[in-house]
């Protein structure tokens, strides 16, 4: 007995010596590195434990999967074994990782999408063995960790301390579709080139936006445009002041803003050399979903009277330019130019667009802002935390027992 005790203090003593050890490398690790790192641990257990949960009680349930989604299902079967792997991958995924393994050396017929995530795929996995579904997801991982160190630092700047930056991170990590940045698809790159850009262009680090900006080009078709808020920041930093002297500072100082159309110019360039054409993804769309580019507002408002589907999916949107406008402040006119921009650039797709909605309006990251600013008050956070996570919730169990129906 007295042998058994001697054991578990000395196991107790070395459980607090690694501890304390622990304690002192994270005091080393540099802010916000611990929160932002717990944020993006805490969301990948807790989706993922979710995750399977669901499936598993949809395993259970007569006729599942549905007939339109069984081959998909089958498809994440092929990538992995495991589940809590697999099931991030649907639809645009597996698109993307047909893109990544497609040869070079060939003709390219039916690709609509920009290309630089894919692309990043193809070293990625060859350094894992030439596993590029896993490339595909560890990328995503990654760029959303960053993504929340970039949010994490520009909420800094604009709002000025950093319990509202913590608050803006959060509510990143809450919105109505955030778990898709854990999965194989482009929204969480995206948004980290495009958090990189902003937080450079205020710390006026002109380069540096466009090199993320020239990739964040070449990332979605609306990348392009960021070029147009980010040089209302630069107007802004010079007081709005117009003129010939003025014009030519503004080209010295953000020439790099060319960087963005360079980026888009690329993947045309791409798309003539693979592809046959300079419009050859326009093509693809065009025939493969039916996408034509038209006026947004009769998008946006068309079906709000007609399928229930697409009336919610459209009050989505309709709620997040509201709390852009709500939000909006003179010095944030970039953000709300911004935000709107990520809303109607995909509306004007046409009603395509419908069912990738609510996945489109991931990239208006301004929204958080505005709930960071509002949520000042300890109540309203709490409850502002509660009812962004039952929405996800909510939201993650549609998209994984019922991808086609609500969100793709």
């Amino acid at each position: 007995m007295h042998r058994w005790r001697s054991g578990v203090a000395t196991l107790a003593v070395r459980v607090v010596a690694v501890g304390r050890s622990g304690a002192q490398v994270a005091r080393r690790v540099p802010e916000p590195w611990p929160y932002v790192i717990g944020l993006f641990l805490g969301a990948k257990l807790l989706l993922t434990l979710l995750g399977l949960l669901v499936l598993h009680a949809w395993d259970d349930i007569p006729g599942a999967p549905p007939p339109d989604e069984a081959l998909m299902w089958a498809q994440q079967r092929d990538i992995s074994g495991q589940r809590w792997i697999s099931f991030w991958f649907a639809w645009d995924a597996l698109l993307y990782l047909r893109l990544s393994e497609l040869p070079l050396t060939e003709p390219w017929n039916d690709f609509g999408f920009p290309l630089l995530y894919p692309f990043l795929a193809r070293p990625v996995g060859a350094l894992l063995g030439g596993d590029n579904a896993l490339a595909l997801l560890l990328i995503s991982n990654v760029a959303f960790l960053l993504a929340l160190w970039y949010g994490y630092r520009l909420a800094e700047l604009l709002l000025g301390d950093a319990q509202a930056a913590r608050r803006f991170t959060r509510y990143l990590v809450l919105l109505p579709t955030a778990f898709l940045f854990q999965a194989a698809l482009t929204e969480s790159l995206f948004v980290c080139l495009a958090l990189a850009a902003f937080y450079h262009a205020e710390r006026r680090q002109w380069l540096l936006v466009g090199v993320f900006g020239y990739f964040l080009a070449m990332s979605r078709s609306v990348g392009l445009l960021v070029a147009l808020p980010l040089a209302l920041v630069l107007l802004r930093q010079h007081d709005w002041r117009l003129g010939p002297r003025a014009l030519l500072g503004y080209l010295r100082i953000g020439w790099p803003l060319l960087l963005l159309p360079a980026g888009w110019f690329t993947f045309m360039a791409f798309c003539q050399w693979r592809g046959g054409g300079w419009f050859a993804y326009q093509h693809a769309q065009q025939t493969g979903w039916g996408i034509e580019v038209q006026n947004p507002v009769p998008v946006l408002f068309g079906p709000l009277a007609g399928e229930p589907r697409d009336a919610a999916r459209v009050l989505f949107a309709v709620a997040v330019l509201g709390v852009l406008v709500a939000g909006f402040r003179r010095r944030e006119l970039a953000y709300l130019v911004y935000g709107v921009l990520m809303v109607l650039v995909p509306l004007s797709m046409g009603p395509a667009v419908y069912r990738s909605l609510l996945r489109y309006l991931l990239a208006a990251f301004p929204v958080a802002l505005v709930l960071a600013r509002w949520a000042r008050h300890a109540s309203v956070d709490v409850w502002l935390t509660a009812i962004l996570a039952v929405v996800q919730g909510a939201l993650f169990v549609l998209w994984l027992s019922y991808w086609t129906h609500m969100i793709i």
